[in-house]
């Protein structure tokens, strides 16, 4: 039973934690993956890696389907299931990657939802106050403008430090998945914000901590600790409540609205892929979109039988 896979996953688990360094919230998604997919190897009485073969896998990505997962979430799954098979094969538990054949379900191209530039400055609008006692406020107004204005993830903004910022500059040091860090510009309206939050918002913040103050964190909650990713979520949708936008929001509406707008203002790919801090170019081609208006223009003005 040395080699039961309960164990390899653990082994598994402290490699792409300790080796790869990635984060806690990456390890908890393999682990929740992979948990899922050794519990229905077992229900089919396989506990040994040696007794799983290609047909294993497939019917398991059969099962997954059934079950209505979007092709989206079953393609992450089995890339969790390809990194562990390739893991096994390199720690010599099992001789042949079973799960290499499997290919991913074809994922249909989605848009992001986006907002328009109209849309985002009711969005920001919507949290400004001149109210300097207005803590929350300050606070808020901060946050929305530092994320369009960089584009980060919602856990970026979260785990963003004082330190990070260089007013000078205008550059803050954002740290994206798998500890990468980069260099992103800010603007003068993100600036004036964020300056009104730190001189009036944030140190009344930074005192109501019952316990060790939360000294570099930038964005604090009501308590005095660092904002966490699900609060920069629900400030987001407040403040589209109050700013009557209709659009679904969610965390990354600010991040898909940046990079959109960037583009369509003639930023080239490559530019906005350092910006989001893709690893890939292809990920960021998505934003590369067309807008309806932009297409019946280019129609109109250039098909010989359209007017």
């Amino acid at each position: 039973m040395t080699n039961s896979l309960p164990m390899i996953e653990a082994r598994f688990l402290a490699h792409i934690d300790v080796e790869r360094g990635l984060s806690s919230s990456t390890i908890a998604a393999y682990q929740s993956d992979l948990d899922r997919y050794l519990a229905w190897l077992a229900s089919q009485g396989i506990t040994d890696p040696q007794d799983i073969h290609t047909s294993h896998v497939e019917s398991y990505m059969r099962v997954l389907g059934e079950e209505g997962q979007s092709a989206g979430t079953r393609s992450r799954r089995l890339s969790s299931i390809h990194m562990f098979h390739r893991f096994m094969v390199s720690e010599r538990f099992v001789q042949d990657d079973v799960a290499a054949p499997v290919k991913s379900p074809r994922i249909g191209a989605s848009l992001p939802d986006v907002l328009d530039v109209d849309e985002v400055a009711l969005l920001l609008h919507a949290c400004e106050t001149d109210n300097l006692h207005d803590l929350a406020g300050l606070r808020d107004s901060a946050l929305l403008e530092f994320m369009y204005a960089t584009g980060c993830r919602a856990s970026e903004a979260a785990n963003c430090d004082i330190d990070d910022l260089d007013f000078d500059e205008q550059v803050v040091r954002l740290t994206g998945k798998g500890g990468k860090q980069r260099l992103v510009p800010f603007g003068s309206f993100a600036k004036h914000a964020l300056e009104q939050y730190l001189t009036y918002g944030r140190s009344p913040l930074e005192g109501k901590a019952k316990q060790v103050r939360e000294r570099r964190a930038l964005f604090l909650n009501m308590r005095g600790k660092r904002l966490s990713r699900q609060s920069v979520w629900e400030i987001i949708k407040r403040a589209g409540g109050r700013a009557h936008i209709h659009h679904p929001l969610h965390p990354h509406t600010l991040r898909h609205s940046f990079a959109t707008h960037l583009i369509q203002g003639g930023a080239d790919v490559r530019t906005v892929q350092e910006l989001l801090g893709h690893a890939s170019v292809k990920t960021t081609q998505i934003y590369t979109h067309i807008s309806p208006d932009a297409l019946m223009e280019t129609y109109v003005t250039a098909h010989p039988r359209a007017k």
